[in-house]
């Protein structure tokens, strides 16, 4: 193969992405989208800090039961509550976790070698029956849980020894050890997990993990709190606030009113809006990571006539993607070419391969109406409005949409918006009741590990949960099942990027844009992963205070 450089050494030669700890903007003070570049992580914040309130824009948790955790508001929250077996670090790498060492012994074995000096916030030690019963309850109907498919490959998990784990399996499947990184491998105590039951991760039933901050209260409707844990295992990131309140925030203005004024300290899932607003406020900062989000536009299931690959490929051609980013994510982002955008195997042995795949890929669609009229012609006009779904109060996605809106009305197409309220929305993904009476879905998704092919399984495969629409591509199934089972990194990217060239142009969807992390942050913190990495992993944990 042909040498060439890789994307991220092409941000870091081009000054888009700073690795060491750096503000988000240019020493020159340009606020400008073409200014800007992209932080993996703040500078340390040293000092100890009381007390800190951070808002959720997504809205109030449905759960933080980590085997049901599926959105922005319980992953933020919830990473910093239950410790997963591998850590997600910020550039997307993994690295050691509640298991100091996972490796596969053979193509069949995966060995957990556990800490032996982890508690739990009751004080009592995790062992390996927590960690069985942890994934184990996973393959439950009964637990509602969404990631028993990773357990797909596994004849049996058990305890090998005072502090190890065995996995069985029926073939190799490198996405099981990356999994481990994710809210499928927390660890929750097995005797507090089954006397709460299914109010387990409720404000009723509560957690019992082993993170640096614990479950303080939850009232509905108005806060969670989180204690710190001063027992906490990992020495190296002894938590340094000592509470965190998270606020439901969900419109722009208000949180944009909320952090000019201090009321609120800081934010993950900034909205453009907001944004603009807060670039030049003297109380702290807006900062860009590198991410994983994809911008969708999806059928909501198959009886819609907005299932029809045709169509979509018309309202496909209409969009103007570059100014999609410029006028709606205020040029923090980048037009997308399938489903899953190129920082997801930053830290992956064979990103080399992924990026070639990538690169080969069809450009994103310029413009051009008059074709587009041709395909609404050959699929038939729908006869009706194309429902869309987005949530109540984001700005992004209401500006977004419209936009959409305004350029399908060039070929005859129809949208009409509606709003459904957060939780409602956060739902729509995991129960086809809420997507009945919808056409469309405009998603701003992401990649919760380093691991594409996982990701596009689900909406590729025939039983993969978000494939509403009975998309089915054998060859495409095939080689997404070869990318997971084989063992060389280099042969599962190849395998991967072949689906990759069979699922793009036919899956029924709109690839819009991957956005950046956007977070802002109070001048008197510090500390914290900008990039998107932080859903994984324990966040707060490194927040800290500056001498401002």
């Amino acid at each position: 193969m042909a040498a060439k450089k890789t994307l991220l050494t092409a941000l870091t030669t081009t000054g888009l992405l700073a690795v060491a700890s750096c503000t988000g903007s240019t020493d020159s003070g340009d606020t400008s989208p073409g200014a800007r570049r992209l932080t993996l992580t703040t500078a340390p914040g040293s000092a100890e800090v009381d007390h800190v309130t951070w808002a959720l824009p997504y809205g109030e948790p449905t759960t933080l039961d980590p085997a049901k955790v599926g959105d922005y508001s319980p992953q933020t929250v919830g990473a910093n509550l239950c410790d997963t077996l591998l850590r997600m670090n910020a550039d997307f790498s993994l690295g050691p976790g509640l298991a100091q060492k996972v490796s596969w012994t053979d193509d069949r074995t995966l060995v957990l070698d556990l800490r032996s000096d982890v508690r739990f916030w009751d004080g009592s030690p995790m062992t390996p029956a927590d960690v069985i019963h942890s994934l184990e309850r996973q393959r439950d109907p009964g637990t509602q849980a969404l990631y028993g498919n990773y357990l797909s490959a596994v004849t049996s998990i058990k305890a090998t020894g005072p502090h190890q784990v065995t996995l069985r399996t029926k073939s190799y499947d490198q996405t099981l050890r990356k999994a481990l990184a994710t809210s499928f491998g927390a660890v929750n105590k097995k005797a507090y997990t089954e006397k709460a039951g299914l109010a387990y991760g409720t404000p009723k039933g509560g957690l019992m993990c082993t993170g640096p901050f614990e479950l303080g209260s939850w009232k509905p409707g108005s806060t969670i709190t989180l204690t710190r844990n001063d027992s906490y295992w990992d020495g190296e990131l002894k938590p340094k606030v000592k509470q965190i309140e998270f606020q439901f925030i969900t419109n722009s203005n208000t949180l944009t009113s909320a952090l000019l004024s201090g009321e609120v300290d800081g934010t993950y899932e900034l909205p453009p809006s907001s944004a603009v607003a807060l670039g030049k406020a003297d109380n702290g900062a807006v900062h860009l990571g590198p991410s994983t989000q994809n911008v969708l536009l999806i059928p909501a299931n198959a009886e819609s006539p907005a299932a029809d690959r045709t169509l979509l490929d018309a309202l496909s051609l209409v969009i103007d993607r570059e100014a999609l980013v410029d006028n709606v994510f205020g040029g923090d982002g980048a037009p997308l070419k399938s489903l899953v955008p190129p920082f997801t195997w930053r830290g992956d042995p064979a990103a080399e391969e992924f990026d070639a795949a990538y690169e080969a890929l069809p450009a994103d669609p310029k413009p051009d109406v008059a074709k587009a009229k041709k395909l609404v012609a050959e699929s038939g006009r729908p006869p009706r409005p194309l429902v869309t779904a987005i949530p109540a109060g984001d700005q992004r996605s209401l500006q977004a949409l419209t936009f959409i809106q305004a350029a399908a009305e060039k070929i005859g197409v129809e949208i009409e918006i509606k709003q459904l309220q957060p939780t409602e929305m956060s739902s729509l993904f995991y129960d086809p009741s809420i997507r009945e009476g919808l056409d469309l879905v405009l998603t701003f998704g992401y990649v919760g590990m380093p691991d594409p092919a996982s990701y596009v399984a689900e909406m590729v495969n025939p039983r993969g949960i978000f494939n509403w629409t009975g998309y089915d591509n054998p060859e495409a199934t095939r080689l997404l099942d070869r990318a997971r089972t084989a063992s060389d990194p280099a042969a599962s990217a190849k395998a991967y990027g072949r689906a990759q060239a069979l699922f793009t142009p036919t899956v029924p969807a709109v690839y819009l844009a991957t956005t950046h992390e956007r977070m802002y942050l109070n001048k008197r913190l510090s500390g914290v992963p900008v990039s998107f990495a932080y859903s994984g992993m324990p966040w707060a944990a490194h927040l800290g205070g500056t001498a401002e």
